[in-house]
């Protein structure tokens, strides 16, 4: 019998585009709904994450100074219970440094 029940799934990563790719993950190869994806900075400040990425580096490696580098960035998902080893597989794919469920 099939388990029906969903659990929360959480990731942090280190830039926004890390978070942005895991959010495309969810959506394209596990089916779930952009609605249903959730995410905020770990801190209460705004934040790109706590390094510098895609257009925070310029193509001559200047960064930009105003970047607000200000904490992780959290991706989190109500997913099955079912799909929780195959999308802890796609949030590490895409750069996450911790993922949890429960």
């Amino acid at each position: 019998m099939a388990d029906d029940s969903t659990t929360t799934m959480k990731a942090l990563f280190e830039t926004r585009a890390a978070a942005d790719l895991a959010v495309e993950h969810l959506v394209q190869q596990h089916g779930i709904s952009r609605s249903d994806i959730f995410i905020q900075s770990t801190t209460a400040e705004n934040t790109v994450g706590v390094s510098q990425s895609g257009g925070d580096v310029s193509a001559n490696d200047n960064a930009r100074q105003d970047a607000p580098l200000a904490g992780e960035i959290e991706v989190s998902a109500d997913i099955s219970a079912n799909d929780v080893a195959a999308v802890q597989r796609s949030l590490g794919e895409a750069g996450a440094i911790r993922v949890s469920a429960g």
